[in-house]
Protein backbone atom coordinates (compact mmCIF):
# COMPACT_ATOMS: atom_id res chain seq x y z
CA UNK A 1 0.00 0.00 0.00
CA UNK A 2 1.45 3.37 -0.99
CA UNK A 3 1.81 6.18 1.53
CA UNK A 4 -1.03 8.11 -0.11
CA UNK A 5 -3.27 5.02 0.00
CA UNK A 6 -2.41 4.63 3.70
CA UNK A 7 -3.35 8.27 4.37
CA UNK A 8 -6.63 7.76 2.50
CA UNK A 9 -7.40 4.66 4.58
CA UNK A 10 -6.71 6.49 7.85
CA UNK A 11 -8.84 9.50 6.88
CA UNK A 12 -11.65 7.18 5.74
CA UNK A 13 -11.47 5.24 9.00
CA UNK A 14 -11.52 8.37 11.15
CA UNK A 15 -14.32 9.98 9.13
CA UNK A 16 -16.87 7.86 10.97
CA UNK A 17 -17.99 8.79 14.49
CA UNK A 18 -18.35 5.17 15.62
CA UNK A 19 -14.81 4.34 14.52
CA UNK A 20 -13.48 7.43 16.30
CA UNK A 21 -15.39 6.24 19.38
CA UNK A 22 -13.78 2.81 19.11
CA UNK A 23 -10.36 4.48 18.91
CA UNK A 24 -11.24 6.53 21.99
CA UNK A 25 -12.15 3.37 23.89
CA UNK A 26 -8.93 1.65 22.80
CA UNK A 27 -6.83 4.67 23.84
CA UNK A 28 -7.31 3.70 27.45
CA UNK A 29 -6.51 -0.02 27.13
CA UNK A 30 -6.82 -2.93 24.71
CA UNK A 31 -10.30 -4.41 24.64
CA UNK A 32 -11.77 -7.64 23.42
CA UNK A 33 -14.32 -7.51 20.65
CA UNK A 34 -16.93 -8.55 23.22
CA UNK A 35 -16.00 -5.57 25.43
CA UNK A 36 -16.23 -3.22 22.45
CA UNK A 37 -19.67 -4.59 21.61
CA UNK A 38 -20.73 -3.85 25.20
CA UNK A 39 -19.36 -0.30 24.86
CA UNK A 40 -21.56 0.24 21.77
CA UNK A 41 -24.87 -1.42 22.68
CA UNK A 42 -26.67 0.34 19.82
CA UNK A 43 -24.62 -1.76 17.35
CA UNK A 44 -24.75 -5.49 16.73
CA UNK A 45 -21.58 -7.60 16.80
CA UNK A 46 -21.32 -7.78 12.99
CA UNK A 47 -21.36 -3.99 12.70
CA UNK A 48 -18.67 -3.60 15.36
CA UNK A 49 -16.57 -6.20 13.51
CA UNK A 50 -17.00 -4.28 10.23
CA UNK A 51 -15.80 -1.08 11.89
CA UNK A 52 -12.84 -2.95 13.41
CA UNK A 53 -11.94 -4.35 9.98
CA UNK A 54 -11.79 -0.82 8.50
CA UNK A 55 -9.68 0.39 11.43
CA UNK A 56 -7.41 -2.63 11.01
CA UNK A 57 -7.00 -2.01 7.27
CA UNK A 58 -6.00 1.58 8.08
CA UNK A 59 -3.40 0.30 10.54
CA UNK A 60 -5.15 1.92 13.49
CA UNK A 61 -6.13 -1.31 15.24
CA UNK A 62 -3.93 -4.35 15.75
CA UNK A 63 -5.82 -7.50 16.74
CA UNK A 64 -4.10 -10.12 18.89
CA UNK A 65 -5.70 -13.49 19.51
CA UNK A 66 -5.33 -14.98 22.96
CA UNK A 67 -7.15 -18.26 23.05
CA UNK A 68 -10.70 -17.66 21.90
CA UNK A 69 -10.55 -13.93 22.58
CA UNK A 70 -9.46 -11.23 20.17
CA UNK A 71 -7.84 -8.26 21.88
CA UNK A 72 -7.81 -5.03 19.91
CA UNK A 73 -4.93 -2.61 20.43
CA UNK A 74 -4.84 0.97 19.18
CA UNK A 75 -1.83 1.87 17.04
CA UNK A 76 -1.66 5.67 17.00
CA UNK A 77 1.35 5.83 14.66
CA UNK A 78 -0.76 6.47 11.52
CA UNK A 79 -2.35 9.44 13.30
CA UNK A 80 1.09 10.68 14.36
CA UNK A 81 2.28 10.44 10.74
CA UNK A 82 -0.67 12.57 9.60
CA UNK A 83 0.07 15.05 12.37
CA UNK A 84 3.71 15.32 11.30
CA UNK A 85 2.81 15.84 7.65
CA UNK A 86 -0.11 18.25 7.87
CA UNK A 87 -0.93 19.48 11.33
CA UNK A 88 2.55 20.09 12.76
CA UNK A 89 3.81 22.37 9.97
CA UNK A 90 0.56 24.35 9.94
CA UNK A 91 0.53 24.63 13.71
CA UNK A 92 4.13 25.86 13.69
CA UNK A 93 3.24 28.47 11.06
CA UNK A 94 0.17 29.56 13.01
CA UNK A 95 2.16 29.81 16.25
CA UNK A 96 4.82 31.89 14.50
CA UNK A 97 2.11 34.17 13.09
CA UNK A 98 0.52 34.61 16.51
CA UNK A 99 3.89 35.36 18.05
CA UNK A 100 4.59 37.96 15.35
CA UNK A 101 1.16 39.54 15.91
CA UNK A 102 1.78 39.64 19.67
CA UNK A 103 5.12 41.42 19.18
CA UNK A 104 3.52 43.92 16.78
CA UNK A 105 0.64 44.64 19.16
CA UNK A 106 2.97 45.01 22.10
CA UNK A 107 5.09 47.40 20.03
CA UNK A 108 2.05 49.50 19.11
CA UNK A 109 0.88 49.52 22.70
CA UNK A 110 4.25 50.55 24.13
CA UNK A 111 4.59 53.44 21.64
CA UNK A 112 1.01 54.64 22.08
CA UNK A 113 1.07 54.61 25.87
CA UNK A 114 3.56 57.39 26.48
CA UNK A 115 3.36 59.33 29.70
CA UNK A 116 1.82 62.72 29.25
CA UNK A 117 4.08 65.66 30.12
CA UNK A 118 3.29 67.26 33.43
CA UNK A 119 2.75 71.03 33.09
CA UNK A 120 4.16 73.51 35.50
CA UNK A 121 7.17 71.56 36.58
Amino acid sequence: MSTEDQFDAVFKALANAVRRGICDELKLRPLTTKQLCAAFPQLDRCTVMQHLRILEEAGLVVPVRKGRERFNYLDAMPIQTIHERWIGPHAAGAAAGLNRLKRELEGVQSTSVRPEPVEGR
